[in-house]
């Protein structure tokens, strides 16, 4: 009995995740006829910015904030989005209700929009906007359990006055290269450091380090994103008693930490043990961690925008 219900929640799985429907310039469609412009500069060149967010049991995790941050990415490169903050918010909620989706992650995309071959933005004269919701799975659950191991890349974080990584642009080329080399070294997470070689973040994800009781990031000035589940877990961590600061941080002082951990939206919350060989600790998800593991989880529960199905 359990193995017929198995194999029919898998086939349900599969035909809600082929009858998708994305929204893509005010319209709704199906995942199979959801195309954009072979023209458009989000595609020619990386124009454009996203949001990656989460919805837990039809509560879409820190709306708000991720559309806040998706508004101040559009606006220092000087892309104007189609829609209010509200409008937004709305777009994104009924793409949910399409869908059936209580728990989904969410890609809010914006471009540039459609324009020539040349890299003039003015001659794009309407910024494209898709919203996709799906399901996602970034680690496998044993990281969870018992943690994972990362490794130092070659590639460096992106100079802030270059592409300044406070930004979440399509340009993601600099995380690619190094998520390349990650996994050419058989590793599913790479450690980021900025030109100067002080620690900035991971490929997707914010790291901190837990010593002699103290939590610890890098600071957003030095390539760090400043991650909407990084400010949530430096927030708990306050909550809990548990002292939290922004450090310029070395691969010194990731060795010699007592926990580690990686957050992200799509990553939540996950325990490292080993750094470039390196056990952190007792080579065991801590203590620290584990608690706001807990919190975080119970925070997803009771924090958001919530909808109905």
């Amino acid at each position: 009995m359990k193995q017929g219900s198995s194999k029919k929640s898998k086939m349900e799985t599969q035909t809600l995740h082929s009858d998708l429907e994305v929204y893509l310039n005010g319209s709704f469609v199906p995942k199979s006829e959801a195309k954009i412009s072979v023209f458009d500069h989000g595609l020619l060149y990386g124009d454009g910015v996203f949001e990656g967010i989460r919805s837990y049991n039809c509560l879409v995790f820190k709306l708000k904030e991720h559309l806040t941050r998706l508004k101040e990415s559009g606006h220092s490169i000087m892309l104007e989005l189609p829609l209010s903050t509200a409008q937004l918010a709305d777009a994104i909620i009924e793409t949910l209700k399409r869908n059936r989706l209580r728990d989904a992650y969410i890609r809010v995309v914006v471009t540039r929009g459609e324009g020539d071959l040349g890299l003039d933005p003015r001659l794009c004269r309407k910024p494209s906007l898709f919203i996709i919701t799906d399901k996602i799975v970034l680690y496998p659950e044993s990281y969870y359990r018992n943690g994972m191991e990362i490794i130092t890349v070659p590639t460096v974080r992106n100079l802030p006055e270059a592409i300044n990584p406070a930004l979440k642009t399509l340009n993601y080329l600099n995380n690619i290269m190094a998520k390349i080399e990650a996994t050419n070294s058989k590793y599913n997470e790479a450690l980021m450091l900025n030109h100067q070689g002080y620690v900035a973040e991971c490929t997707g994800d914010n790291i901190f380090i837990l010593k002699n009781g103290i939590l610890q990031t890098p600071p957003t000035y030095l390539g760090a994103l400043k991650g909407i589940t990084r400010q949530a877990i430096m927030d708990l961590a306050l909550r809990n008693d548990i002292p939290c600061q922004e450090r310029v941080l070395t691969r010194h002082d990731l060795f010699n930490a007592d926990e580690s951990f990686l957050t992200g939206t799509a990553a939540e919350v996950v325990p490292v043990v080993k750094i470039d060989s390196r056990c952190i600790g007792t080579g065991k998800p801590g203590k620290a961690t584990r608690k706001l593991m807990s919190a975080f989880r119970d925070l997803t529960k009771r924090e958001g925008t919530r909808y109905t199905l």
